[in-house]
């Protein structure tokens, strides 16, 4: 027998979350421009050989499969918007074209204006982790991380990084830019893990 549907969508609330209908917007700093003739993704630190591809290249589907994800998302503030669906690239599919380190376990993503987050490489093989540039069947708007975000559903949503140009491979856990500033260097919802005296 199937679950209520408010019981459903109560069990996919992480304590201390409240369900909104619709997208807040929150970023460190301006939307950034895009030219697409000159914009970049970068994979770098321990890897066999550094990778860069042109947007073009990353989301044309001719090298990397193009995916969807369905997944709630929980902001760090208390918000929780459910269903969402992602387009874009999942993590695993890109890995299959770089030569990892056996040395890294930790990976920086690194975005516009200097903003970094960190998070483990086990996390980043998530099967639901994307580099996205949809949202709901239709482009990212810039404000929510145009032309392309980080989405890691499963932790909070400053670990899913607007404005993606790189991935940095690396075999220590460096803080980024909020865990820098007293945000917990992980960020699991439903251990409530906010700040960095959160266990």
């Amino acid at each position: 027998m199937a679950l209520p549907r408010w019981l459903t969508k109560k069990a996919r609330v992480p304590a201390g979350q409240h369900v909104v209908a619709m997208f807040p917007v929150l970023h460190v700093g301006p939307v950034p421009p895009f030219d697409p003739a000159t914009w970049a993704f970068n994979v770098f630190g321990l890897v066999q050989e550094e990778k860069v591809w042109t947007y073009e290249a990353l989301t044309s589907g001719a090298l990397f499969p193009i995916s969807t994800v369905k997944a709630d998302f929980h902001c760090v503030t208390s918000w929780s918007k459910l269903d969402n669906v992602w387009g874009g690239i999942r993590f695993v599919d890109l890995l299959e074209h770089i030569d990892v380190s056996p040395k890294a376990h930790y990976v920086m993503a690194h975005c516009e204006y200097g903003y970094t987050t960190n998070l483990p490489l086990a996390d980043l093989k998530q099967p639901q982790t994307l580099l996205a540039w949809q949202h709901n069947g239709v482009d990212l708007d810039p404000d929510h991380g145009y032309p392309l975000r980080l989405v890691v559903p499963h932790l909070y949503g400053w670990k899913s990084a607007k404005w993606l140009r790189g991935l940095e491979f690396m075999a220590t856990n460096e803080p980024g830019y909020w865990e820098q500033r007293g945000y917990h260097v992980y960020g699991d919802p439903w251990r409530q893990q906010r700040y960095s005296w959160d266990c």
